[in-house]
């Protein structure tokens, strides 16, 4: 079969898309896994598919380059893009996801994905954990750039008391007080990726035990996005993950 496909990258966090409108086709774990891997296949984070949906603009599919299937803050981001792109929405959309529906916006091509309203964290010693749609442990950092993310983050990630799913995992430095550097080890994933829209998101919203405010400048090893929210007792609100999302190339793979 030879199948079409865009790649997309948001901050580093790159995508293969397929506009599965019309093919509805189902991929398996090992075609998943050929089509992301960065030598025999395309090479991205993880694979997406965009298609029709009889209540809302459109639903998108997310797998990790594993197969397993979570949320991706940077990956709605670029499927809102590619949505845009392909006269499916204008500026706003209301569409479903891993985790339910969502909305999100374009402007230029800087695109807003809004996460549903969330819990204060579960504090786990001095670190924070929380489900946005993909769970997240948090642990603040004097120094984020000398951290060795890949080992200490896969310790953590399979820690039996987040079994059997496990976690995604956050090192988070707060700079001049009013923005954040993050990096990710990401499950599904099993490496550091270059950046994580919701762990970004989980971070972001953590810094707030920190003394930052909404809205919250982060950079990833990828790139800049921003953080805005609403904060009350009972939680956060009216989050939003905002940044670029890029068309690389399209191309098409025999699989």
């Amino acid at each position: 079969m030879e199948l079409h496909f865009y790649k997309y990258q948001g901050t580093g966090n790159d995508f293969v898309i397929v506009d599965n409108r019309e093919i509805n086709w189902r991929p398996d774990n090992q075609v998943i896994a050929l089509i992301c891997d960065r030598r025999f296949g395309v090479g991205a984070d993880g694979l997406m598919l965009l298609q029709n949906h009889p209540e809302f603009d459109f639903e998108m599919i997310y797998f990790n380059s594993d197969g397993s299937k979570s949320l991706c803050g940077n990956g709605s981001r670029c499927a809102i893009h590619l949505a845009h792109q392909l006269g499916i929405i204008g500026s706003h959309t209301t569409f479903l996801t891993t985790d339910g529906v969502h909305t999100g916006s374009i402007t230029d091509e800087r695109v807003s994905f809004q996460i549903f309203d969330l819990p204060d964290f579960d504090l786990i010693d001095k670190d924070y954990f929380i489900d946005n749609g993909s769970p997240h442990y948090v642990r603040f950092v004097d120094d984020v750039e000398k951290e060795d993310v890949f080992s200490k983050g896969k310790a953590i990630r399979n820690e039996s008391r987040f079994s059997p799913g496990g976690t995604n995992v956050n090192f988070v430095e707060i700079i001049g007080g009013s923005e954040i550097f993050v990096r990710t080890y990401e499950r599904g994933v099993e490496d550091e990726t270059l950046s994580c829209g919701t762990g970004v998101t989980a971070a972001a919203l953590a810094a707030t035990h920190k003394g930052l405010k909404s809205p919250i400048k982060v950079r990833t090893p990828g790139g800049e996005l921003s953080v805005n929210f609403d904060r009350d007792q009972s939680g956060f609100k009216r989050v939003f993950l905002s940044g670029p999302a890029v068309p690389v190339f399209e191309g098409k793979i025999m699989i």
